[in-house]
C-alpha cells in the first residue's frame, strides 16, 4: 500500500467482487443508507476479480450515477486476496474498511467498527458470532482453522476469515498480501505493536450466487498459516530456525555414531552396515545443510531490508519531530520516515508575567 499522509476521504470501502452481479446494487444500497450519516467524505472501491457473470456491467452503472464509487477490473480472477491488496493501495481513506461483495455482511456494522477505532485501537475485526453458512462444510472448518490461528499466531481473535475489518491507514502501508493472506493481516498488525479488538457483527445468509469456499481454500489458508508462523517469529532471524533444527540434528547423529562406535568397540559388530551409522550421517548432513540455510536466510534477510531502506522495527509516536527533518540537534537520520506521522515540537511557554 503506497504511503498517503493526506488522504482525500475519510473512510473508504473495499470490496472485492467476483461474479456477484445480483448483489452490488443492493450493496451500494445498503452502503448509502448505512453511512447516511456519516458527516466526512466517503468512498467505495470495488474490485472486480475477473467476473464472467456481468458484474463489470453493473459496477459501470454504480460509478456512473455515484461519484463515490471507484471500480477496479482485473484482467482475469487473480483472486480474493490480490483484489483486496489492489483495493488497498488504491484506497484513499484514512480508515480502510474490506467487507465481501455477497450480502452476508451487513454494512450497518460499520458505524459500531468505526466507533469501536475511535477509542484508540488500531485494528477492529469483525466477529461473525452467529453464522449463517452451513456447518458440516464452512462453519466446523472455519471454527478448527481459527483456533489453529489463534494458537500459532498468538493474536486472540475468534474469527480470522471475517473480512469486515476496519483498519486505519498506516497499519496497511507496509503489508505485502499474496496467497490467502488477508485473512492473516491482524497478525501482521500484531507483530508491528497495533492495538487490536474485536466486535461482534451480523452475518447473513447468501441469498444470491454461488459460495467461493471449498475444501482447496481452506489447505491453502493452512499454508499460509504456517508462512505467516515462519515469518511473524522468524522473519527477521531466519538462523534461528534453522540453526535449531541443524543442530538437534547434529546432535542426533553424535548419538547415532556413538552408539556404533560403542557397539564396534565392546561387541565388535560392524561399523559401516549399522543403520545407526547411516542414520547418523544422514542427520549429520541434514544438520550442517540447515545451518548453511539459515545462513542464507540472514543474507537474503538483510538484503531485502537494506535495499529498500526498511527498518526491523515500527514506531507508534515521536515527539520534537518535523515532518520529513530533523528537528535542530537532533542526530541525523532522526527524520521521520516517509508515511509516518511526526508530532511537531511544542511550543514552549511565556515566561511569567510576559
Amino acid at each position: 500500500m503506497s504511503p498517503n499522509p493526506h488522504p482525500p476521504v475519510a473512510l473508504s470501502v473495499v470490496v472485492p467482487v467476483l461474479d456477484e452481479a445480483a448483489n452490488l446494487s443492493p450493496l451500494h444500497a445498503a452502503l448509502c443508507a448505512a453511512l447516511a450519516s456519516f458527516d466526512a467524505p466517503w468512498e467505495v472501491l470495488f474490485c472486480d476479480d475477473g467476473s464472467r457473470d456481468g458484474s463489470l456491467a453493473v459496477l459501470r452503472c454504480l460509478a456512473a450515477h455515484d461519484a463515490r464509487v471507484r471500480v477496479l477490473s482485473f484482467r482475469r480472477t487473480f483472486g480474493q486476496t490480490a483484489a483486496l491488496a489492489a483495493g488497498f493501495e488504491h484506497a484513499r481513506g484514512e480508515v480502510v474498511v474490506p467487507m465481501d461483495a455477497d450480502l452476508q455482511n451487513d454494512p450497518r456494522d460499520i458505524p459500531r467498527l468505526l466507533a469501536k477505532l475511535d477509542e484508540g485501537f488500531d485494528v477492529v475485526a469483525g466477529w461473525r458470532r452467529e453464522r449463517r453458512d452451513p456447518y458440516w462444510t464452512v462453519t466446523l472448518p472455519s471454527r478448527l482453522g481459527n483456533a489453529l490461528a489463534r494458537r500459532w499466531t498468538g493474536v486472540p481473535l475468534h474469527d480470522f476469515g471475517c473480512t469486515l475489518t476496519a483498519y486505519r491507514r498506516e497499519i496497511l502501508e507496509d503489508v505485502a498480501l499474496y496467497g490467502e493472506m488477508h485473512r492473516f493481516i491482524p497478525a501482521w498488525a500484531a507483530a508491528v505493536g497495533a492495538r487490536i479488538t474485536e466486535l461482534p457483527v451480523m452475518h447473513h445468509p447468501r441469498r444470491h450466487g454461488a459460495s467461493k469456499y471449498g475444501p482447496s481454500k481452506a489447505f491453502r489458508v493452512l499454508l499460509d498459516l504456517i508462512t505467516v508462523r515462519f515469518l511473524v517469529t522468524y522473519g527477521t532471524r531466519p538462523l534461528h530456525f534453522f540453526g535449531r533444527l541443524g543442530f538437534a540434528g547434529l546432535a542426533l547423529a553424535a548419538a547415532s555414531w556413538t552408539w556404533t562406535i560403542g557397539k564396534k568397540l565392546l561387541w565388535h559388530e560392524p561399523l559401516y552396515t549399522d543403520p545407526f551409522f547411516l542414520a547418523g550421517l544422514f542427520l549429520g548432513l541434514g544438520g550442517v545443510q540447515s545451518v548453511l540455510l539459515g545462513l542464507l536466510g540472514e543474507l537474503t534477510m538483510r538484503t531485502y531490508y537494506e535495499s529498500q531502506g526498511k527498518t526491523t522495527y515500527a514506531v507508534r509516536e515521536r515527539l520534537n519531530f518535523h515532518d520529513g527533518a530533523a528537528v535542530d540537534g537532533d542526530p541525523p537520520g532522526s527524520a521521520a520516515p516517509r508515511g509516518q506521522v511526526a508530532h511537531e515540537r511544542p511550543t514552549a511557554p511565556p515566561p511569567e508575567g510576559s
